[in-house]
């Protein structure tokens, strides 16, 4: 059974370590297993062959399902498949500290319609749903306004620099 997420547009599965091997195969083998079809190209921006990879290893390690990469399926009309347009998730479980931090990215040509924001409320509702989880943080670049735009919408807070040089830390706590 694969895990999901429902939201009002969108379908969040739950990436496993064979869905990350269809990505690697074929945007048509990704499609199969998640049964829909997949925006092109893909993959999304900051994603790349090194972050499957990533990912990859994350899932073997990982003890805890449910907090690593969600695959994003936009829901479409009655007999129509739905179209993978992101993917997003944790870099983690919770540390001792209650923290968790989310990425995510949406194909450009689905982009400023309201999908990253509603994937980090998915993503955020789902972490604090963990009694573990205080706060949830986010990191960007300060011209990212779309990003900052989609956090904020969610309740997120700049907190101050990021883990990357040049980068913002953003939070949302409990």
């Amino acid at each position: 059974m694969i895990e999901r997420i429902e939201t009002t547009r969108l379908t969040l599965v739950l990436g496993t370590f064979s869905l990350l091997q269809a990505e690697g195969e074929s945007m048509a083998s990704l499609g199969r297993e998640l049964q829909a079809e997949v925006a092109t190209p893909w993959p999304p921006p900051l994603n790349d062959e090194d972050s499957r990879r990533w990912m990859m290893r994350q899932i073997e390690s990982q003890p805890e399902p449910g907090w690593g990469m969600w695959y994003f399926l936009l829901k479409r009309g009655p007999g129509e498949r739905p179209i993978v347009v992101g993917n997003g998730g944790f870099k983690g479980p919770p540390t001792p500290e209650g923290k968790v931090e989310i990425g995510y990215s949406v194909v450009e040509s689905h982009q400023r319609q309201g999908i990253a924001s509603e994937a980090i409320g998915a993503l955020v509702k789902h972490a604090f749903g963990d009694a573990r989880v205080q706060r949830v943080i986010a990191e960007t670049f300060p011209d990212n306004e779309a990003s900052i735009r989609a956090l904020e919408k969610n309740g997120f807070r700049q907190k101050g620099s990021g883990g990357e040089p040049g980068s913002i830390q953003l939070e949302r706590t409990r």
